[in-house]
């Protein structure tokens, strides 16, 4: 089923479109296959149960119901769709004979994976705003960030990380894909889908690169002006417990912004997109599967409010 065929009038050409593409994703040996399978899925049940188990304290705990915790309930909830567009597919994958996706499958994916990764994007900046409004406008904090401004600036990610994909994706579905339709990678990326069309499409490949670097760059940049802000104000702390305070709170949001950002630079941004599929591989492992499990432990671990809460939501399920 691979290959539909179209007689073209009465020139009566063949030309052949791909209906569906074979995802090689980990290929190997099959203890290699294994080893990732399992990797994977311990990844993928420990990232549903840490940030379920947030989002459930978050909303459980009424001493949560500030914006920071509000803000960081729905990371966590975005973190479980996020690594749920991707990982649950890559584990079928894994134990696939065939490895394919359908043609619409594979752009399905590309949309949630890049949607999904976008409004991170936008979150992990308001965050940043968030933090640097809490320490260095302390007085207008509770004015600024009242419940209905964060839950407008929370919609905002959500409603503008899903409309910033779909010019790229109608872009490169619409080229013809009429030869090999295998992707050495394991998740359906722009970057492979572009190199199996059968034409060179350098406005679209322009389009796609102009999208992820402002998509990238943009929150990035917003994000280091938040933190360079708060940084200097923590620095005029006299007292050493109000600045180990502050550096415990923006210590933990760095730590994820650097893992999530360092990888997709790597992966987007480099001149090297031509990385070898191994290494591509590796990386977007990092950026799906794992910075959706360190979050929540990255978070929670120094957050003493966070863990209080976590506790008791792990008392109850124990206990009930």
């Amino acid at each position: 089923g691979i290959i539909m065929e179209f007689s073209l009038g009465s020139q009566n050409r063949t030309v052949h479109f791909v209906t569906e593409f074979i995802l090689l994703g980990f290929h190997g040996q099959r203890k290699m296959q294994i080893f990732f399978f399992s990797l994977i899925l311990v990844l993928y049940l420990l990232t549903l149960l840490g940030n379920g188990a947030i989002v459930y304290a978050v909303k459980w705990d009424r001493r949560l119901h500030t914006p920071m915790y509000i803000l960081l309930g729905n990371f966590a909830f975005l973190e479980i769709w996020y690594a749920s567009s991707t990982v649950p597919n890559m584990l079928v994958n894994i134990l696939s004979e065939t490895k394919t996706i359908s043609f619409s499958g594979c752009f399905l994916q590309f949309y949630f994976f890049f949607s999904l990764g976008t409004t991170e994007c936008f979150f992990l900046s308001v965050m940043a705003y968030d933090r640097y409004l809490a320490i260095c406008r302390p007085l207008h904090y509770p004015s600024i960030m009242t419940r209905k401004f964060c839950v407008t600036l929370i919609c905002v990610c959500w409603v503008s990380g899903f409309l910033c994909y779909p010019v790229p994706i109608v872009l490169i579905s619409q080229l013809p894909f009429c030869g090999p339709n295998i992707i050495d990678h394991i998740v359906c990326d722009p970057g492979p889908l572009l190199a199996l069309a059968c034409v060179s499409a350098p406005s679209t490949e322009l389009i796609c690169y102009t999208f992820n670097s402002m998509i990238i760059f943009g929150p990035f940049l917003s994000i280091l002006g938040s933190y360079t802000m708060v940084l200097r104000a923590v620095l005029r702390v006299p007292s050493g417990a109000g600045r180990t305070k502050a550096f415990s709170t923006c210590g933990s949001h760095l730590m994820v912004v650097s893992l999530f950002y360092g990888t997709l630079m790597v992966m987007y941004v480099s001149p090297t997109s031509g990385n070898p599929a191994g290494m591509q591989k590796i990386v977007t492992l990092v950026y799906s599967a794992g910075t959706p499990f360190l979050n929540p432990l990255i978070y929670s671990l120094r957050n003493k409010d966070m863990k209080n809460a976590l506790k008791k939501v792990l008392g109850l399920i124990t206990s009930s």
